[in-house]
């Protein structure tokens, strides 16, 4: 099974879902600040790096955990979706891949924190936003992250994209 937490950037959100999939960071309390900002990607990846798969590691049962920055794009998702579909159809495709949407779990704190550290580069208003905003959105991604996993199980599908609206609740 490969897993692709995807958002907009892929530096924030999907960074904090393959964190919490990996149990890199702690599922019974809430994040230190220190412990958000020591995810290997969290708040570090540039626009050059959208679109780029990005590796954080095997999870318990040896699923491969990667991140993906989308940027504005509505076509990312469905092209890498229409890609391995046709090697899934060519017998090329040896695993399951499920792409989990993390932005349903994007509080405002985190939008605006993202948009002050990495677009405008000011760091010292962005990156307390951004541990605002992902200790306000903690429980949302595990609860993603737990659904997420859930729905790889139960699926029959080869291939699966998962939207997430759910997590706005």
């Amino acid at each position: 099974m490969i897993y692709i937490y995807n958002c907009y950037g892929g530096t924030h959100s999907s960074a904090l879902a393959a964190a919490y999939h990996l149990k890199k960071l702690p599922l019974d309390r809430e994040p230190t600040d220190k412990e958000i900002l020591n995810i290997d990607v969290f708040n570090k990846l540039t626009p050059k790096d959208m679109g780029k798969l990005i590796f954080h590691g095997y999870d318990e049962d040896k699923n491969e955990v990667y991140t993906l920055g989308r940027g504005s794009s509505k076509v990312v998702v469905p092209a890498m979706y229409d890609l391995a579909d046709l090697l899934n159809k060519k017998g090329g495709l040896q695993t399951k891949i499920l792409f989990s949407n993390t932005s349903p779990t994007v509080p405002l704190a985190m939008t605006l924190g993202g948009f002050f550290s990495r677009r405008l580069k000011i760091n010292v208003i962005g990156v307390p936003l951004l541990i605002i905003g992902t200790k306000q959105a903690h429980k949302k991604i595990i609860r993603l992250v737990e659904q997420t996993k859930k729905s790889a199980k139960v699926t029959a599908s080869k291939i699966e994209v998962l939207d997430n609206s759910f997590s706005k609740q």
